[in-house]
């Protein structure tokens, strides 16, 4: 009685906090509103909240759990009751990130749980959690992918019924796996807010236990078993960089990773076109964004951060990262090139702040990454991969008009291969040429392949010099799309 009395959630008000936040780019000290990261410049934004200014001038700080949703004892008990449930994934350091960023890089494979990704760990400590009646009865959620996943997964293994709603976005092929480890799979609504509410309502009229992807309080100690197996492994830890969508991965791996060694700074990173934590952060209190666009780490697009892992968040973490997407599409690029793994946008965004240059306080020291998820479509790989090569000036566009008679074009790929560029792609546009030169000249679009953004202007310069007669209106537009052209 008294283990079940420790172990047991109680469900407080949240703690408000001010926050104070470092002009590092485009944000006023005196911004009242979520940070304006529209501009494509916007590489970044650093906060730091006051409670935490005395340690990062060298003063140590212990931290009490008390008045929290989930405590310490919550996390101890979750890591042990899913040791045997879930993969101890392993920290290994990387040469290659670590030479790159000038740190010791230490990444966290979360990708490598049974389902690819982090999710496994809350979804487990919740399900097991539950008394045979519940069990019995069954479970649902809704979700897009990684917590359906690992909840089905969870279900098959333990023979509870789960249901799935997932709206109608949800990848085809994250629909078909639930359904193929025994899950009941209803496709529901257009965004996730839709399918949530759905999926509560079926809950209730079923006798159902409804499970939140990360606004549980077992799913976030769950979560938190991964900060206790990286201070196992990284002892000598200086930060850790945690991707943020709902806030249940990072208020579970701060709460377990500050009350060991509060010395360790805890850093969120987040998707510019969701920044949801970033701006409960600066108003102190959760609110609800409005979708800015889409994003490449779809797994982190939540336009509320949960109301248990707030305070959480509050308490133990010390800075916030927003980051743009072509950054995050490099990380997931130089995930394959470097590390010779597939991650989603999500599971690579985490290594973007050190791709971008924005934290070099830390060179030189310790630093884990949770690399938490590897379920992408081939099909948007293909896009990321596309789009990483163009933010990193390896594929690029121009648009010329040349002779239209034989020997024209030649005259052009010519150019290209002087500089050692390689063709990919031609499109005629004769129909859109002037009507003055209609029958003597076209207008061509070329894909070219780069070696980087300096090569890519050695290209352009070129052309220039060789009186190409380049079009600048797309020239304008391509650079601002991070393409060069």
């Amino acid at each position: 009685e008294r283990e079940r009395e420790r172990e047991s959630y109680v469900l407080l008000p949240q703690v408000g906090e001010n926050v104070v936040w470092e002009n590092n780019f485009s944000v006023p000290m005196d911004s009242t509103g979520p940070p304006d990261c529209s501009s494509r410049d916007v590489s970044g934004i650093k906060w730091v909240s006051p409670r935490h200014e005395g340690k990062l001038s060298g003063i140590s700080e212990s931290f009490d759990d008390d008045g929290l949703p989930v405590s310490m004892e919550n996390v101890y008990a979750a890591s042990k009751r899913i040791e045997k449930s879930v993969v101890r994934t392993p920290c290994i350091r990387s040469k290659h990130i670590s030479k790159i960023a000038d740190m010791n890089v230490y990444l966290k494979c979360e990708y490598k749980q049974s389902t690819g990704s982090f999710k496994e760990r809350g979804s487990m400590n919740a399900i097991l959690r539950l008394p045979a009646a519940k069990r019995k009865a069954g479970i649902i959620a809704a979700s897009a992918g990684n917590h359906a996943l690992s909840l089905a997964y969870g279900g098959s293994r333990l023979s509870i019924p789960v249901t799935v709603v997932m709206p109608t976005m949800a990848p085809l092929t994250k629909k078909k796996l639930c359904a193929e480890l025994g899950a009941e799979v209803i496709v529901h609504g257009d965004d996730f807010d839709i399918a949530t509410a759905f999926a509560k309502k079926l809950a209730v009229e079923r006798g159902m236990t409804y499970i939140h992807g990360f606004n549980d309080a077992a799913v976030i100690a769950g979560q938190g078993s991964a900060g206790v197996e990286i201070l196992s492994d990284v002892p000598d830890l200086d930060a850790v960089l945690v991707p943020v969508g709902g806030g249940g991965l990072i208020a579970g791996i701060a709460m377990a990773i500050k009350n060991e060694n509060p010395n360790v700074e805890v850093i969120g990173i987040e998707p510019v076109n969701f920044a949801s934590c970033t701006a409960a952060l600066q108003k102190g209190e959760v609110v609800e964004t409005e979708m800015v666009g889409p994003t490449i780490a779809d797994g982190l697009a939540v336009r509320r951060v949960g109301d248990n892992c707030f305070p959480i968040i509050q308490r133990y973490v010390d800075r916030m990262v927003v980051m743009d997407e072509r950054w995050t599409a490099l990380s997931v690029l130089r995930m394959m090139e470097l590390e010779k793994t597939i991650v989603e946008g999500a599971g690579a965004i985490a290594l973007g702040p050190l791709l971008a240059g924005i934290l070099p306080e830390y060179k030189g020291k310790n630093v884990v990454l949770l690399i938490c998820g590897a379920n992408i479509d081939l099909p948007v790989l293909g896009r990321v991969i596309d789009y990483g090569l163009v933010a990193d000036g390896r594929l690029s566009r121009v648009g010329a008009t040349i002779s239209d008679r034989p020997g024209g074009l030649a005259k052009l790929c010519a150019l290209f291969a002087d500089v050692g560029a390689s063709i990919k792609e031609v499109q005629h546009l004769r129909t859109f040429t002037s009507a003055v030169t209609a029958f003597s000249e076209t207008f061509v679009e070329i894909v070219v392949e780069t070696r980087d953004h300096q090569h890519k202007q050695e290209l352009k310069e070129y052309l220039v010099k060789n009186n190409v007669k380049i079009d600048f209106r797309t020239f304008k537009f391509y650079d601002q799309d991070a393409a060069i052209f």
